[in-house]
């Protein structure tokens, strides 16, 4: 199933905010027009998803992939709302926000929450943003109150020596994503000092469902050429479809037609690579609005995956490079204490189900943001030491020796 599995990621989160000018499969009319600033969020949240996309499927072309570039980009979001100077400008230019200002940028993730909740009320579309922070720290009250307001962040402050602080993170993580993720925090490092998580789950019912009764035993060739067992779905149906060189693209549409989920098959003389390399946003949109209905027999196994990776490599070959940088990050718009704060980690988790009724899928991005003092300016006496008595003035040392054991 890792052929599919590569093939359907690009839609499942490019499609939550993909704007499609021309659509040949009728579409529920949304509650309101995007407006000018949405439009330009929702074109750099797509450059942004086919360039992270590209980074991750490059270290791991092999591999089931799945990941919500939305979910990425919301947490950094927020994160990049402490940040400053170059850090703050590479972090933008990652997110590909060169065109916003800070403030345009927040009014514009908040709005756009808004609107994808609401565009289909069948289908169900949650987004949740959390910040925890170590209580005995003290951040930037800006910093908190612009993401309480703008991505209605939930925000706590936690006792990060207590265990149970991670259980809480992880149920808040369990509930935003109806238990499809149950964890983001494996253990709190002792340089910790914040998580900014976002969470995402959707759940969307096919606007054609697929017959059970029809679905049947097959096989699927892996990129190594092994061949799988799967229950394949079939139906026969009308389809919005669009082929070129490298591939044909079926778009299947959830419930009234507002979210969808395109698939791209590589044809006989191409392989995933090729799709892969070819999917910008540009091309992208061209495909979009070049599509056209016709009768065909869609054949699509079942498969669920769960998906774990850490995204610090892949956001550094983009260019966010100080923000990891212990000595070079400046997130001093977030925490101004002793110590300099960078990114330790950013974690993303991701879970899809897809069968004959439709799709479920969630997914978590945590920022982890650790400050350098905890480790580097502490000075603790926690193991055998020597020690001595003097008289300044002449130098003399009256006493010296060592403690092995002080008890």
């Amino acid at each position: 199933m890792k052929l599919l599995s590569n093939l359907v990621l690009t839609v499942i989160t490019f499609t939550f905010i993909s704007c499609v000018d021309k659509v040949s499969d009728p579409i529920a009319e949304p509650p309101r027009e995007l407006t000018v600033m949405e439009k330009q969020l929702v074109g750099s949240s797509d450059n942004f998803s086919f360039k992270l996309f590209k980074k991750v499927y490059e270290a791991e072309p092999g591999e089931n992939l799945f990941i919500s570039p939305l979910s990425v980009s919301m947490a950094l979001g927020m994160t990049m709302n402490g940040a400053d100077g170059t850090t703050y400008e590479a972090m933008k230019s990652t997110l590909s926000l060169n065109a916003f200002t800070k403030q345009q940028a927040n009014e514009t993730y908040q709005s756009l929450m808004g609107l994808l909740g609401s565009i289909d009320p069948k289908v169900i579309l949650n987004i949740a943003n959390s910040i925890w922070y170590n209580k005995n720290f003290s951040f930037q009250t800006d910093f908190i109150e612009t993401n309480k307001k703008y991505f209605n962040a939930v925000v706590n402050a936690m006792n990060f020596g207590d265990p149970a602080t991670i259980t809480t993170i992880n149920n808040w993580v369990k509930n935003a994503t109806k238990d499809k993720i149950e964890k983001i925090v494996e253990q709190i490092s002792p340089e910790t000092i914040m998580y900014l998580i976002n969470a995402i789950y959707f759940k969307g019912a096919w606007k054609h469902q697929f017959d059970k009764t029809k679905t049947y035993d097959d096989f699927f060739t892996t990129n190594e050429g092994k061949q799988v067992s799967v229950k394949m779905m079939r139906q026969e149906n009308d389809y919005s479809t669009y082929t070129n060189n490298l591939f044909t693209a079926v778009d299947l549409p959830y419930s009234s037609g507002a979210f969808s989920m395109m698939l791209f098959l590589p044809n006989k003389s191409k392989n995933l690579k090729d799709a892969a390399e070819f999917l910008t946003k540009e091309n992208f949109d061209s495909i979009s609005k070049n599509f056209t209905i016709s009768k065909k027999n869609l054949f699509l196994p079942r498969f669920k995956l769960e998906y774990k990776l850490k995204l610090n490599d892949a956001l550094i070959a983009l260019g966010m490079g100080d923000a990891f940088d212990r000595d070079k990050a400046n997130f001093k718009k977030l925490y101004s204490g002793i110590g300099n704060a960078y990114i330790s980690e950013v974690l993303h988790k991701t879970y899809v189900d897809v069968n004959e009724e439709g799709t479920e899928a969630a997914a978590v991005t945590s920022v982890e943001i650790g400050v350098t003092s905890i480790m580097d300016n502490n000075i603790k006496f926690d193991k055998p030491f020597l020690f001595l008595i003097r008289e300044k003035n002449s130098g003399s040392i009256l006493f010296i020796g060592t403690v092995n054991n002080p008890s």
